[in-house]
């Protein structure tokens, strides 16, 4: 394709998000819409933010959402079912990240410990230790 075929080519700009960020999401879509009675079997932590996993959750969840509405008829029940079906009893649950939470109290979970890998461990020479 020649340089001039390739300018006269239609730009098309992908469709703005309806919600700007991650936490327009959340606070005006995601919360409101996704009401469950929480303690026991369900978490929240109003400090959301402060969990990495849980905002990697989310914004997986919001990219896909913001995809689904756009792809006509089953675009959102395929999301319910690929996505947020999956995502929610993780992201709420009792073992999630807001598992030492509860919706009044924020708790850090500590990170796992780690051991240095040895020098030398990922190179072969002992033989495959994927």
């Amino acid at each position: 394709m020649s340089e001039l075929q390739k300018d006269s080519q239609p730009v098309t700009e992908s469709p703005k998000p309806l919600y700007p960020s991650l936490t327009d999401w959340v606070t005006r879509h995601f919360v409101p819409m996704f009401r469950r009675t929480l303690g026991g079997e369900f978490r929240w932590c109003a400090q959301w933010w402060r969990h990495a996993e849980a905002i990697s959750r989310l914004q997986s969840l919001w990219y896909s959402w913001e995809a689904a509405r756009l792809q006509g008829a089953t675009g959102m029940g395929l999301w319910y079912r690929d996505h947020l079906d999956h995502q929610l009893p993780v992201l709420l649950g009792p073992r999630g990240p807001f598992y030492q939470c509860t919706e009044d109290e924020h708790l850090e979970a500590r990170p796992a410990r780690l051991a240095p890998v040895p020098d030398g461990w990922w190179d072969g020479s002992e033989g495959d230790r994927r």
